[in-house]
């Protein structure tokens, strides 16, 4: 067989070819040097710093300064007026116990998830950070850090907290001095004995105590897990509260210790497939005065400082508490709920022009005190005062509410006929044809709104949310604008916070000052400077606030209204399970929450009546607000500097609505509600049961 020539255009293709390849190697050879630069210049570097910190501060990189603080220097926290609200105990709810006194699986799931190379390093792990760098890198942000558990030893026993490069060269320092003056287990008995695991628990004898009612010793398996993977967000992953993210944290432990060879693929099966937390709560901790707020801004301390300083730093922390707002808001919430059997309420007030708490209250009839705090931590749906962030978003894309109309009347959304469909009704199954977005607002109608919130998207509404100060992750469905997803009280004063500043978001702000143990004010942990951006346009914020406003005087909200400018939104979730009241004054904003901590069980009577958002929590939100501005003269909201920007906005068929509807009285505001069927009916995502009315 004769060979064919290769011709011209062979060798170009073959050229071409060549080229490619060269260039793809050139590629992973700059990807291997970017490697070795991060795992060998990074370590170098930090060596580098650690000699030169060594002859720099021989004097202070002293394991003298690791002595932890003398026991009985409690810290204080002091409301805004000066009064103490409590102290935080220095060893009360801790109790130290020897590495033996603790599981064998709590010290391999610890040293898995924690600090996987603690048995190779040094006290500093070179490796890992620069792992956590490369892993920062190619993400594009912090995604991982380096510490090492004698790293964050040091961090808890050392009193300063300044933030500069010179601490964390003072902290390496520290942590390869006490590596190696204390063993493995020294250390690792110490870093036991000090982690906070939420729950008012520090050290690992407290938290078993905490979630298990057992000693350390006798943690199995999953609970050594479950409680291996609290320290690192002791609130985020709380096991007593949110049960899923707990579950989903503690698999994430078995998945580091099944990688490290701590256990076998078999038992970790086993382990993972134990959907139940096994929970034994214990009582370990003493009331103290107003607890909601004082858990709130201990979270934050802690996050700050570290826990063994927080406990025994001697600190003097000052907060932003209103004792006065604080009695009125407990007043406001018992004279309307007075029975043992009542429903719980939680009161968030904040200051709009810069974020400062000034109320943080939870009143659980028939219970002496409730350490889950209801404003901060809880999430339920948020109804239909998750509406003024649809609204929000239309106006902010050029939609006038007041020359919007939308047909009221039963709503079906089904875009693809194989999942269920979506059906949204008003409560009491009375419609007005076409009408106003404005008006629809008044009226809360569920059936407007879902259809303003599919031309606006959901995803838009979701990040609209966000942009306000909603921290909680939302799913962007379908019912996302009938408030379908769950948030905080926090949560959503937070955000209508940022409507009544005119569109400037404002950072909850809890802590104004500390005094640290020497008697120096912290000046580097920025407290008491308000945290502030502006996030929407203020004549965006002023025609919300125009409408919010006409329904405090002619809507749903009209039960609210105590005679000065203030606009607010109701909500009520199905079956009367949550039902809520957000709603502001150019001074100060307040949400409240009224349902059972225990789960979503209907309030459908309670004094007689089934409790929805125009009901008790309007109630509620009169007397509390009526008393607590008593004193204030009335303000008039802002006028924008801006004038409002009107696009013609693009309304679309999503689905049918019925005309067969029934009129009701127009001069008569009716609240509303939706029925709303499970359904995958966002393009092929699920659709949320929808929980929303009034």
């Amino acid at each position: 067989m004769r060979r064919r020539r290769a011709g011209a255009g062979d060798e170009l293709v073959d050229l071409a070819r060549r080229t490619r390849l060269r260039r793809a190697s050139r590629r992973r050879r700059r990807g291997r040097t970017v490697l070795i630069a991060a795992a060998i210049g990074i370590p170098a570097a930090l060596v580098g710093a650690g000699f030169t910190a060594t002859a720099a501060f021989r004097s202070s990189c002293s394991l003298s300064s690791l002595q932890p603080v003398v026991i009985g220097q409690n810290s204080f926290v002091y409301a805004a007026d000066g009064t103490l609200l409590g102290s935080i105990p220095a060893e009360r709810n801790r109790q130290p116990v020897r590495l033996r006194q603790v599981s064998p699986w709590m010290r391999k799931a610890t040293v898995a998830i924690e600090d996987r190379r603690y048995y190779q390093h040094g006290g500093v792990d070179y490796v890992g950070i620069a792992r956590a760098f490369w892993r920062d890198v190619t993400a594009g942000k912090i995604v991982q850090g380096g510490s090492t558990l004698t790293q964050q030893l040091v961090r808890n026993l050392y009193i300063s907290r300044e933030r500069t490069l010179k601490r964390k060269i003072k902290e390496a320092c520290l942590a390869i001095k006490l590596s190696r003056h204390w063993s493995k287990d020294k250390v690792l008995q110490e870093w036991l004995n000090q982690v906070y695991f939420g729950n008012h628990a520090y050290g690992v004898e407290a938290a078993a105590q905490t979630y298990f009612s057992k000693q350390a010793r006798d943690l199995t398996l999953p609970e050594a897990a479950l409680m291996a993977g609290l320290p690192q967000a002791p609130s985020d992953y709380d096991p007593l509260h949110d049960r899923q993210d707990a579950l989903d944290r503690r698999d994430e432990v078995l998945r580091a210790m099944l990688v490290n060879g701590d256990i076998t693929a078999s038992r970790y099966a086993v382990a993972v497939a134990d959907r139940k937390l096994h929970l034994r709560p214990g009582r370990l901790y003493s009331r103290i005065r107003e607890p909601y707020f004082f858990s709130y801004v201990r979270d934050q301390l802690i996050e700050a400082y570290g826990a063994n300083t927080v406990r025994s730093g001697g600190l003097r922390v000052y907060t932003t508490i209103d004792p006065r707002f604080q009695r009125l808001a407990r007043d406001a919430i018992r004279r309307t709920l007075s029975l043992r059997n009542d429903p719980a309420a939680a009161l968030v007030a904040i200051n709009p022009v810069n974020g400062a708490i000034r109320a943080m209250a939870a009143v659980t009839p028939g219970r002496a005190g409730n350490q889950f705090n209801l404003v901060a931590q809880a999430r339920r749906q948020a109804g239909s005062t998750f509406k003024t962030f649809a609204l929000t978003a239309a106006v902010a894309q050029g939609m006038d509410p007041s020359a919007t109309y939308y047909t009221s009347g039963p709503f079906h959304y089904q875009p693809d006929p194989r999942f269920p469909a979506w059906d949204v009704t008003t409560y009491d199954h009375t419609y007005v044809g076409s009408t106003s977005v404005e008006h629809a607002t008044l009226r809360s109608d569920n059936t407007v709104y879902a259809q303003l919130t599919l031309d606006v998207g959901p995803a838009r509404v979701a990040a609209m949310a966000h942009r306000l100060g909603v921290r909680s992750p939302l799913r962007p469905v379908p019912s996302i604008g009938l408030g379908s997803n769950s948030v905080s009280p926090l949560d959503m004063a937070s955000a209508y916070a940022t409507l009544a500043a005119g569109g400037i978001y404002s950072k909850p702000m809890a802590i104004r000052k500390v005094v640290l143990g020497n008697g120096k004010v912290d000046g580097d942990a920025g407290w008491g400077k308000p945290e502030q951006h502006r996030v929407i346009a203020d004549w965006v914020a002023a025609a919300v606030t125009q409408v919010l406003a006409e329904n405090m005087r002619y809507g749903t909200g009209i039960g609210a209204y105590f005679d000065r400018p203030a606009a607010g939104k109701t909500g009520t979730t199905d079956d009367h399970a949550d039902a809520w009241f957000c709603g502001y004054t150019p001074n100060l904003v307040t949400t409240v929450w009224i349902g059972y901590p225990g789960g979503e069980i209907p309030m459908d009577n309670v004094h007689g009546i089934a409790v929805s958002g125009p009901t008790f929590p309007a109630d509620i939100w009169h007397l509390f607000m009526q008393s607590a501005l008593r004193y204030s003269p009335p303000q008039e909201f802002a006028e924008p500097r801006q004038a409002p920007v009107w696009h013609p906005f693009e309304q679309h068929h999503y689905g049918f609505v019925s005309y067969g509807y029934t009129s009701s009285p127009p001069s008569t505001p009716t609240t509303t509600t939706a029925t709303t069927t499970t359904a995958t009916c966002h393009l092929g995502t699920s659709c949320a049961r929808g929980r929303q009315s009034h």
